[in-house]
Formats: C-alpha cells, sequence, structure tokens
C-alpha cells in the first residue's frame, strides 16, 4: 500500500484510487491515500464505556488502535460470517483508526469527474456519503469517515475554544471562499471562522462549483481580489477535487493572486509534495483550526 502512495503522487490530480469493501450486499469505498494496511480479523480488546461504534482496541506491531465497526455505525446487520471479515488500517486527521468491514474486494482508479455529489434520495445515509459513483448493475459510495469519527468522538474535532489562546479577535472586513463536501464539516468551519472574526464567508460542496463561480465573475468583469481575499479548500471532493481546484487557479493570469490555503485530512509529510507541486499558498492538516487562523491572519490581514 506505500508503494502505491508513492506512484499517487506523481500522478495528474483530480484523480483517485479507492479501495472498494463492502457491509452486506453494500458497497463502498475509501482512497486509498487513507489506508495503511488490509488486515485479517484479530482478538480484540473491549475497552469500558467506549461507544457503541467502538469494538474495543487491538495492538498493530507495538501500536494501540481503536477498532470501529462499520456495519453498527451504518446501522447494518453484523456480518454472518465474522472469520471472513477484514480490517482496514487508517491513517488520516493525524490519527490511526481501524475500520472493521465485512470485505475487500479491489482497488479502482476514477477521476473525481466521475463522482457525483449525494443528493437526500439516500435517506439516513446522506450525511454520511461524500460521493456516489455509478456502476453497471450497482453504485459504489464514498464513506465520510471523518464524519464517522466525529459522531463517535466529539473531541475529535475543531477545538474551538483553543481559539482564546490567540487573543482578542476584531471583526475583520476580509472575504474568504471556503470549499468542503462535508455538510458537518462546512458548518463546523464557517462557525469556527466566525469566532475567529472572520464571518464573511461564501462556501461551496466542490472545486468545480467554485471554478465555475470564479469563472463567472470574471466573465461578468469584476475583479475577483475585490470579492474575496483568500480561498480555502479541502483535498477530497466530487466532481473537481481540491488539488486540481489549486493548479487551475494558480495557473489562471488573474486568480493566482489569490492566496489558497488547503485544509485536509490528508496532509502529511509524504503527502504535502501534492498540495506543493498544485501551487497551494500554506497546507493545514484537520482539524488544526489554530493553525489555520494564523495562516489566514498572515496572508490577509
Amino acid at each position: 500500500m506505500e508503494q502505491k502512495q508513492g506512484m499517487l503522487l506523481e500522478r495528474d490530480t483530480n484523480e483517485l484510487e479507492i479501495v472498494e469493501f463492502g457491509i452486506g450486499e453494500n458497497r463502498f469505498g475509501i482512497n486509498v491515500l487513507k489506508v495503511k494496511e488490509i488486515l485479517n480479523p484479530q482478538p480484540v480488546t473491549q475497552v469500558p464505556r467506549a461507544h457503541p461504534f467502538v469494538e474495543g482496541i487491538i495492538d498493530i506491531r507495538g501500536e494501540v488502535v481503536p477498532v470501529v465497526d462499520v456495519a453498527h455505525a451504518l446501522g447494518f446487520p453484523a456480518s454472518d460470517q465474522p472469520e471472513k471479515d477484514k480490517l482496514i488500517l487508517t491513517e488520516f486527521n493525524q490519527t490511526k483508526i481501524v475500520f472493521h468491514v465485512h470485505t475487500v474486494t479491489q482497488i479502482h482508479q476514477i477521476s473525481w469527474e466521475h463522482i457525483e455529489k449525494p443528493g437526500h434520495i439516500y435517506q439516513g445515509l446522506h450525511t454520511q456519503i461524500t460521493g456516489v459513483i455509478k456502476r453497471e448493475g450497482d453504485m459504489l459510495l464514498l464513506l465520510d469517515f471523518e464524519k464517522v469519527v466525529a459522531d463517535i468522538h466529539s473531541e475529535g474535532g475543531m477545538k474551538t475554544d483553543q481559539l482564546r489562546e490567540l487573543g482578542k479577535r476584531e471583526r475583520s472586513s476580509k472575504k474568504i471562499l471556503m470549499i468542503e463536501d462535508s455538510p458537518m464539516l462546512r458548518t463546523m468551519l464557517q462557525e469556527t471562522l466566525s469566532k475567529a472574526g472572520y464571518d464573511r464567508t461564501v462556501s461551496f460542496e466542490n472545486g468545480r462549483e467554485a471554478w465555475e463561480h470564479l469563472s463567472e465573475l470574471i466573465d461578468d468583469g469584476k475583479t475577483v481580489l475585490d470579492e474575496y481575499q483568500l480561498i480555502i479548500t479541502d483535498i477530497e471532493m466530487p466532481l473537481m477535487d481540491g488539488h486540481h481546484l489549486t493548479k487551475l487557479l494558480k495557473d489562471h493570469q488573474e486568480l493566482q493572486k489569490l492566496p489558497v490555503i488547503i485544509f485536509s485530512s490528508l496532509i502529511t509529510e509524504d503527502l504535502r509534495h501534492q498540495g506543493e507541486k498544485a501551487g497551494a499558498d500554506a497546507q493545514v492538516p484537520k482539524p488544526e483550526i489554530m493553525e489555520l487562523v494564523t495562516k489566514i491572519d498572515q496572508h490577509i490581514l
């Protein structure tokens, strides 16, 4: 898996590889960049008063990692063949977590352009799905793992109380464009930036919507730098990812002057190369909100 991640770094943006896994008859996907290893079932040590979704903890080469039952988290029945289940060791948001699934089948290489935004037709699942890949005979759903973890561990989100350490914040006239596909994180980010004094924000769900919006401003004869003073973008988004959007912005004669901060769970020492290659002015790993506000201050105040 680490070798595969190395190859991904050299590919063009707006493409990704996903690991397909199953919960019963339902097919889901996770970005391969979040996956460290696929493991067979092993004994799990239960933890007193743990969240209902957390099975317990396991020891992986001397490191204790929590195990999350994905079927339980999604409200699906348990596996009828637990001996054939799989464990997906992941790392994102600077944390390692194991996700217990029923099957792991194959890896798909796809373009973000072919991933559709989830609609409310998915009923209770729509808040936990970030994208839909239509295939012959079925669909592959991209699970919002950040939301699953946030539902389990509320303190693992953005610690807005830390903003007090930055001192008294004056209201800023600066306007920020945000791109984040997760409804939960989008709302949380807006509220957090407002507490930091940046309450003039406009948000979009993916890079394509933001790009079309900025292009329309230019077509209407407006100066984009008068409309926005900074852009914050996630990486993983349907239709157009944050790396591809950043490269488009930095290749555009007028838009290249806009500071772009990538705020993503995929910011690691191994993956910073991709953001640098795209031309990002700064990269901040989720959920380091204090670092994000500090970077915003540096670029637009």
